[in-house]
């Protein structure tokens, strides 16, 4: 019993190497091909809501009233513009009288400016005709 234990022992040991061998030298299968996964279902837009009534159960004296107020607020704020507006008015034509100033005041500095330019080019002449005169003239008689 021993004996074929052991026989039995070496054939199984001389046999997988092998068996081993023979599995390396087998050439590998391709993969399967996968199964084409379904299409997702589409995503559907949600089903809108109906717009609530702007102003649900309102009697006809209730909505009267509710116009009338907007629309004496609607007239005082109209008011109100119409004053900004004429302030406004004001503002630019005071605005424009400033820069109508303003002008008149450049224009007659400019007019002032070249005067003095005028007065100062004829003094420079005038100091040139009496440095050559008086200082040149004798020396060149000489």
């Amino acid at each position: 019993m021993k004996s074929s234990l052991v026989l039995s022992l070496m054939i199984l040991f001389t046999s997988i190497p092998f068996a081993l061998a023979i599995e390396t030298e087998q050439e590998p299968e391709p993969p399967e091909m996968p199964e084409p996964s379904p299409e997702p279902e589409p995503i559907r837009m949600p089903e809108p809501s109906p717009a609530p009534a702007p102003f649900p159960e309102e009697s006809e004296s209730e909505k009267i009233k509710r116009l009338t107020e907007e629309n004496d607020k609607l007239k005082q704020q109209n008011t109100n513009l119409q004053g900004e507006i004429s302030s406004l008015k004001n503002e630019k034509n005071r605005l424009q009288e400033q820069i109508t100033e303003l002008n008149d005041t450049i224009s007659s500095l400019k007019e002032i400016t070249m005067e003095q330019l005028r007065v100062i080019i004829d003094l420079a002449n005038r100091l040139k005709d009496v440095i050559f005169e008086k200082i040149f003239s004798p020396t060149i008689n000489l």
